[in-house]
């Protein structure tokens, strides 16, 4: 079987470990969507999207039309960039997604009433490096507009937690989970903690295959934080992640490559109720 992952970055670990897995029996072939004129032929059994560049996405888009496989879809992935849409979509499916306001810049945020408290304030656009911050004045609003102030961002308020993200990944039929300190924490990111999935509160693996379901994801990463006794609310959800250090994702990644059981560029479900 041939595989193609569309990637700028065909060294990233998850990448080069799932290829060897894969390479003594199929072929594996990178296409790098900087440098990519036109989809080339013949198609491939499947191609991995490791990118969410608007040409990458251009490109998944363009292979989708002449029916090749693109796990995740060019759609799926566009969702989970626009933290606006994402937040949308998932509300009105009814998952526990932190309540989100959209502003066209941050300038324009400064401008309006004052904070009625702690808030998270993010790019819009989820992207490499982008904005996530945690606001708990006016004034640090105001200095943060100044160096950012045409950036589109969105708003969640603070939801007072242990100060550990949970990290919850899926591919295919795996799940993986780990716990990371949030980067809104007082002390700062720190080193990221083993935290096997049966450990998990109860309910939250299913909610993560919900997410699945529901944004038509097969490669996705779901970040949770415990607002008290398992209570889970969701503050972000990011295709195909890099599941880094994870034991079992790149043998994971090349079962699904080699599976037919993938969403299959099936389109982003509409608003679907909760499941009872």
């Amino acid at each position: 079987m041939r595989i193609v992952l569309i990637t700028p970055d065909p060294g990233h670990p998850l990448l080069v470990d799932t290829a060897a897995l894969l390479t003594p029996e199929h072929q594996v072939e990178t296409l790098d969507p900087r440098t990519v004129a036109e989809v080339p032929e013949p198609l491939a059994g499947v191609y991995l999207l490791k990118s969410r560049t608007p040409r990458a996405l251009a490109l998944a888009r363009a292979l989708e039309e002449r029916g090749a496989r693109v796990v995740n879809s060019a759609a799926a992935t566009a969702l989970c960039q626009d933290r606006t849409a994402m937040a949308e979509h998932a509300r009105r499916a009814g998952l526990p997604f932190a309540a989100t306001r959209t502003f066209t810049t941050l300038a324009h945020l400064a401008s309006g009433p004052p904070l009625p408290g702690p808030v998270v304030v993010k790019s819009r656009h989820s992207r490499r490096h982008d904005l996530v911050a945690r606001l708990d004045s006016d004034t640090q609003l105001r200095e943060l507009a100044a160096t950012h102030p045409q950036e589109p961002v969105v708003v969640q308020e603070f939801a007072p937690n242990s100060g550990w993200d949970h990290k919850l990944w899926a591919i295919g039929d795996q799940l993986f989970s780990a716990l990371r300190r949030s980067e809104l924490s007082p002390e700062g990111r720190g080193p990221t903690l083993p935290l096997a999935p049966g450990d998990l509160p109860p309910g939250w693996p299913a909610l993560v295959r919900r997410v699945g379901e529901v944004f038509a994801l097969d490669v996705y990463g779901v970040d949770i934080i415990d607002t008290g006794d398992g209570a889970p609310l969701i503050v972000d959800i990011n295709a195909f992640p890099g599941v880094r250090g994870q034991s079992g994702a790149p043998e994971a990644l090349a079962e699904l490559a080699l599976s037919e059981r993938s969403c299959q560029n099936r389109p982003v479900s509409a608003a679907v109720p909760p499941r009872t």
